[in-house]
């Protein structure tokens, strides 16, 4: 740092700016109150529909369904209200960038004051280690590196020069530097990011969507039915209010009062799924929304590659060394071109060492980058060649350091014996005279996207060089390296499985377009024909620009944050359900742009952890592929818990239906009490447990299962078959028990206690042939039996215990009595328990068929229409 600094503000002249200019505080976000938030959670379509369940429910005289339905409506509001809060916390995490104290130069002094009084034309004294408190001009350096990683994604520090800026939020690597403060607070680069995570808006994800679809159909056919029940119980002689009453009893039990709990409760088990393989779930809805991926935007550093530099090669003019070990720590394979290689390429590294402060250290066990990474691979490099470089350090302390100049693209130090200068190729060779090969290799590393520094040497000979121009006299090469940031292992693999799942990928990154290319290629996602975009030729048109990015393999490089937030908003136009990866704060608003926002939990900041979904503990992008599938499976459960609800709603309607087709002459086999039961307490279980199938194997095979909830097979099968024949297993049981009970055909009707035994037996069928129903459920092509009957225990469990819980309300006497029904007779009961393999017979007589028409369609497709 210069030893004579400019003239700072005055203690009274700053003073005066803070009252004008305000604090140095990122602008707080503009949220809702709570209790407004509260009231959306508890007010919107779905809460709304069960509201006015409760209140008819009341005026039905059913309070004990009326509080139940209540209680479900505040717990699934207050846990919405917990996850929106989490979610928030993103811009707040923001002001955890800034520092609490800093030092600066005022009254001609130095003097720490609180980050937040800084105020613009502050003279900033910031060291290594320190974090920028505002945006700044750099007035003079000396050896300065700053990490602007999180701003920019840049993978590795960058040298800044005397007239370049600064930033706030970014962190001070090495060297020192006086700057003056140019904007603070909202008005920084920083607040521009926060602003934008928080003026995005989270798009509803694709089960929102589609819950909103049943629930609508659902509550259309609950006031329908409901509306029909009326008019027909008013039609056949019953007084109007108690008709009411009635309509209002068979409204509330079709209304899916369990369907948003069972949904939540099916997404926490994935979410514990996915904890599994070290993925956090932030937001359950991400759950399956992953799993509904269309297009992956992933970010390179600490993504794709582990974000640890590496020296991969070493060439020297008497041979090369190739090495292969990621990582700081001592292991690695060496590879010579030439025996004669060890000795120039051992002198090349310890120069390089040499040339360097930065190096790796080894913490509880584990090795880690001290200072610039670039230099802790140069002392990798050493320690791997055998040189022991902490003493190396002790024993040959530089006598003078010429740092880093980024006009020169070099630096020298100078020992007792010799002059070593390390800096790029293209600044350093010119100075070694003519060096065969060197040419060609440095060109064949950079082809191959490698970070390339040389190193030279001369003599001292008792000279002391006064500038970095000195430094250059005399010059002889020792060599080059080459540096990456090695990509994962796991990468090309789960990138691959990305490809047969039907999901695109593209690199989305602020490094250099070489750089990424050269990563895209090596784990395999860049293909021949795809091609590498630079942000800033981005074309402004956003159907322009979504035309553009839709397609597999591209790459994007020196991208901002405002370019990542352009490119998920392009890609989502084209009806893509886009995941986008991040680790920096630049990537925040892209992260809570996107559908779904995947953050690295290991090198990833808090910013961009809380604005995303997902968090990837290990970084691991195989984590997504992984959660893709859950995701995936998610969903499918979904579907499948949805058949067995709409199949066991056909059941319950059933009765009603037959009652209103006879003009009230038919009597009712099941109550809406019972229906209740039904729905509460001997469904929610084993819809549960359905949430809780393991993925199937061919999950990853062929494009997203995303689409609508009610498609076409959950449609057939809960309202043209299985829903059916529940309904006319249980009528035939209630029929069979009047029977068995004296009635015959053409005889009134009994009542009293014949009539609730005959109802008992009704109620038993829809429990036996729902229990049959959870297995039947499990797939959509196989019988349970190819499934495995025990491979879900949680379902079996389950049906086990709803089975006892229907015996309880049937032979209990008070409780049997107040949903009137009681013990069936020997017949009804043999209906009952028959309902269960017949059920299973008539569903894997139709898989079997549907497999048959299926396998006669791919060998005999038909004659096709001439086009043209």
């Amino acid at each position: 740092m210069a030893d004579v600094l400019p003239p700072g503000l005055t203690t009274a002249e700053a003073t005066q700016r803070r009252a004008k200019g305000g604090a140095n505080r990122l602008p707080p976000a503009r949220r809702p109150s709570v209790v407004r938030r509260l009231l959306g959670e508890l007010t919107h379509f779905f809460a709304l529909l069960l509201w006015a369940a409760a209140v008819l429910a009341f005026f039905a005289k059913l309070p004990q369904l009326s509080i139940a339905i209540i209680a479900v409506i505040v717990l699934n509001g207050v846990f919405a209200l917990i996850q929106q809060a989490r979610a928030d916390r993103a811009a707040d995490r923001l002001q955890q960038l800034l520092p609490t104290r800093i030092t600066v130069w005022r009254d001609g002094r130095r003097q720490v004051i609180e980050a937040q009084d800084v105020v613009v034309d502050d003279i900033l004294l910031l060291e290594s280690g320190d974090r920028v408190p505002a945006d700044a001009l750099v007035l003079s350096e000396n050896r300065l590196l700053v990490d602007s990683s999180m701003l920019t994604g840049e993978s590795v520090a960058g040298a800044v020069a005397q007239g370049d800026a600064l930033f706030a939020g970014t962190f001070v690597v090495e060297g020192d530097t006086c700057a003056r403060a140019t904007a603070i607070g909202q008005h920084t680069r920083l607040a521009g990011i926060a602003q934008l995570t928080i003026s995005t808006t989270k798009p509803d994800t694709p089960l929102t969507r589609g819950l909103h679809g049943v629930v609508r159909l659902t509550a259309a056919i609950a006031v329908s039915v409901g509306a029909v029940f009326l008019l027909t119980s008013v039609l056949v002689g019953n007084p109007v209010q108690q008709a009411f009453v009635f309509a209002i009893g068979v409204t509330v039990a079709l209304v899916p009062e369990a369907l948003l709990p069972t949904v939540t409760l099916s997404l926490a088990w994935g979410s514990e799924q996915m904890a599994k393989r070290q993925i956090l779930v932030r937001n359950l809805e991400a759950v399956e929304t992953l799993g509904s991926t269309t297009f992956i935007c992933t970010d390179k550093t600490g993504t794709l590659t582990r974000n640890q530099m590496t020296v991969v090669e070493a060439w020297t003019p008497a041979g090369s060394l190739s090495v292969d070990g990621a990582g700081y720590g001592p292991a690695a394979t060496l590879a010579w071109s030439s025996p004669t290689a060890t000795d120039s390429v051992r002198e090349l590294a310890l120069a390089a060492e040499r040339c360097s402060t930065g190096y790796a250290e080894e913490v509880e066990g584990h090795w880690r980058a001290h200072g610039d990474p670039m230099e802790a691979a140069l002392d990798t490099l050493a320690r791997r060649l055998g040189i022991d470089t902490v003493q190396d350090r002790r024993t040959s302390a530089p006598e003078l350091r010429f740092p880093f100049d980024p006009r020169l693209r070099r630096m020298a130090v100078v020992l007792a014996d010799q002059v070593l200068v390390k800096g790029a190729p293209d600044a350093v060779l010119p100075l070694c005279g003519d060096v065969p090969g060197a040419h060609q290799a440095v060109e064949a590393l950079t082809d191959r996207g490698l970070r390339v520094l040389a190193v030279a040497s001369s003599a001292r000979k008792g000279r002391t060089p006064r500038n970095q121009q000195e430094c250059d006299l005399g010059l002889r090469l020792l060599g080059v390296v080459a540096l990456q940031d090695p990509p994962r292992a796991e990468v090309s693999e789960s990138l691959q499985a990305c490809r047969r799942a039907g999901v695109k990928v593209a690199m989305v990154t602020g490094d250099h377009p070489a750089t990424a290319t050269a990563i895209a290629d090596q784990v395999g996602l860049r293909f021949p024909n795809s091609p590498v975009l630079v942000g800033a030729d981005l074309p402004e048109d956003e159907q322009h620009l979504a035309a553009l990015l839709d397609r597999d393999g591209i790459v994007i490089a020196r991208v901002s944050p405002e370019d990542k937030l352009r490119i998920a908003r392009a890609v989502r136009s084209r009806g893509h359900v886009v995941a986008m990866t991040g680790d920096g704060v630049n990537d925040a608003p892209a992260l809570h742009e996107a559908d779904i926002g995947v953050a690295m939990g290991e090198s990833g900041t808090d910013v961009a952890r809380e604005a995303a979904d997902l968090v990837l503990l290990d970084d691991s992008f195989a984590g997504i592929v992984a959660g893709v599938e859950q995701g995936r499976a998610t969903f499918v459960n979904i579907r499948r818990f949805l058949t067995y609800h709409l199949t066991d709603n056909v059941a319950e309607l059933a009765p009603f239906l037959v009652w209103a087709l006879s003009g009230g002459l038919f009597p009712l086999a099941l109550g809406v009490l019972q229906i209740i039961a039904l729905d509460i307490g001997t469904d929610t279980l084993s819809a549960v447990a359905l949430g809780a199938e393991p993925p199937a194997p061919h999950l990853l095979e062929g494009p997203p299962v995303h689409g609508r909830l009610m498609n076409h097979t959950v449609l057939r099968r809960a309202f043209g078959l299985l829903g059916p024949l529940e309904a006319v297993l249980s009528l035939v049981a209630f029929l069979v028990s009047l029977i068995a009970l004296g009635w015959r055909p053409g005889d009134p009707f009994p009542t009293g206690q014949d009539l609730a035994a005959a109802s008992g037996a009704a109620f038993m069928t829809v429990v036996f042939a729902q229990s049959a129903n959870v297995f039947a459920c499990r797939s959509s092509s196989r019988w349970p039996g190819a499934v495995g009957w025990g491979t879900n225990p949680l379902l079996v469990a389950a049906v086990l215990i709803e089975l006892a819980f229907s015996f309880v309300v049937l032979w209990v006497s008070p409780i049997a009595r107040l949903l009137g029904q009681c013990n069936p007779p020997l017949w009804g009961w043999v209906v009952a328990i028959a309902s269960a393999p017949i059920l299973l017979a008539v569903d894997a007589l139709d898989k079997r068929v549907r497999a048959l028409i299926h396998l006669r369609q791919r060998v005999d497709p038909g004659p096709t229409r001439a086009t043209g």
